[in-house]
């Protein structure tokens, strides 16, 4: 039901309600996409361009499979958030039991198809037998890490819903730090499937923090229940099928670029990569508004929610504005640390402006994602996110394709996907229809 109770208990929010969790979840968000620009670059530098095609497709693989399950952080966040602005901490913490067990299910279940079909998902991707291989010895290293990096996510997604980004922070540091250690070695001992082996090491060490601090944490039963279970799959239902048309649009990217040539590959993989990284340090601020959010209407407070939409949306956009006019500044230094290839640093040089203008309105995308996640309004991004890639995306990329129009024209079909959605969810905002009070969980 629409309600506004407890405005005067709960209060207005905060910058400090908002920084003091998006500074720690800035480092989170930030220290896998810096991992993998660390890989890339490794990569890039001591094995080659071609080395680099086949962890482009490899990682995309990936990167499709770990986060088709973003509702183990997202969803799970938004459940605990709301139990936790009741008062009901220990039912916040025993979402993040269940939602292990999830991780740990369906992870084990994906590790296996990815070993199976490395090959056939390589060779679909990349349509050149060379690249292929490589991708395929990668992906098949890397499946073992996919449970631990469902664990991870489901450990963010509980901690964050009870307010806690500090140890979530600690506990990633402790394991990127010594898998980017390794790297450079590992690399330089075993080639390509020495940077799936860091990953593997990385995310072992973070995901067993993470189980540990779960066992801390909670104090009832570690009996599996499916009613919890199935309530967390609901909301996970929705942003499933978001993740989804994610991937459909940056798997359509890789493969579109992949037919321009292995420069064009390789600097669409740096960019990703690049992309991902000032993305998901946007999403620190998201992920404040949607702890917050969830938080305030867990107790009853509609304009507490509104509060924390209003100030992550103008905090957000200034960020983006200051990290534009780094990305711009640096157009001619930034990519040359990851290749010296004249043919891949050529190949990005228009795709870059177009991420700089998707820069300026990510700023407002993932701030609203934040609030309308919170809210656990999943099945209107769900609609609106599949829309941004049929009507915004799709069109765009395959057309590039079909009039040879290079990376510059992938470039212009995400650009393209980011507008839809900003447009999306500003007008959902502004609508209210968002704030729901439900105390029934």
């Amino acid at each position: 039901m629409h309600a506004d109770r407890g405005e005067v208990a709960v209060g207005t929010v905060r910058a400090w309600d908002v920084f003091r969790l998006a500074v720690p979840a800035l480092g989170v968000l930030a220290a896998m996409p810096l991992y993998l620009l660390f890989d890339t670059a490794i990569v890039g530098r001591q094995l080659g361009s071609q080395d680099l095609a086949s962890l482009a497709a490899a990682a995309t693989v990936h990167s499709v499979v770990t986060t088709q399950l973003t509702f183990l952080s997202y969803g799970t966040t938004a459940r605990s958030a709301r139990l936790y602005g009741a008062g009901r901490r220990q039912e916040a913490v025993a979402e993040g039991v269940q939602a292990t067990y999830i991780a740990l299910g369906v992870g084990l279940l994906l590790a296996a198809i990815i070993w199976i079909g490395a090959g056939f998902f390589a060779q679909l991707l990349t349509g050149n037998p060379t690249t292929a291989e490589g991708a395929a010895l990668w992906m098949r290293i890397a499946a073992f890490a996919i449970p631990l990096t469902l664990v991870e996510m489901a450990g963010n997604g509980w901690m964050r819903g009870v307010q806690n980004t500090t140890k979530p922070l600690l506990f990633t540091l402790a394991g990127l730090i010594p898998g980017a250690a390794a790297v450079p070695l590992f690399v330089h001992w075993w080639g390509l499937a020495g940077s799936a082996w860091a990953t593997v090491l990385g995310m072992g060490i973070i995901a067993v923090a993470f189980l540990v601090e779960l066992a801390r944490e909670h104090k009832g039963s570690w009996r599996f229940r499916m009613d919890v279970v199935k309530r967390q799959l609901v909301l996970g239902r929705d942003l499933i099928l978001r993740s989804a048309s994610f991937q459909v649009a940056f798997l359509s990217a890789a493969a579109v670029a992949a037919r321009f040539g292995t420069s064009s590959l390789a600097a669409h993989q740096i960019m990703m990569q690049l992309w991902n990284f000032l993305s998901l340090v946007l999403d620190a601020l998201a992920i404040a508004a949607q702890s917050l959010t969830g938080a305030a209407l867990g107790a009853g407070s509609i304009k507490k929610a509104r509060g924390v939409g209003l100030r992550v949306v103008a905090y957000s956009t200034a960020f983006s504005l200051l990290l534009d006019i780094g990305i711009f500044m640096g157009s001619g230094a930034i990519p040359r640390l990851f290749s010296t290839d004249t043919s891949v640093l050529d190949a990005m040089a228009t795709p870059w402006l177009i991420m700089v203008a998707m820069i300026a309105c990510g700023g407002v995308v993932f701030a609203l994602d934040g609030v309308l996640l919170g809210a656990g309004d999943a099945a209107f991004l769900r609609t609106i996110t599949i829309a941004s890639v049929v009507c915004g995306f799709l069109p765009g990329v395959w057309l590039a394709y079909l009039l040879d129009a290079g990376l510059a024209g992938v470039w212009c079909g995400l650009g393209a996907f980011i507008a839809f959605r900003m447009i999306a969810v500003v007008l959902r905002f502004q609508s209210m229809k968002w704030a729901v009070v439900e105390t029934k969980q």
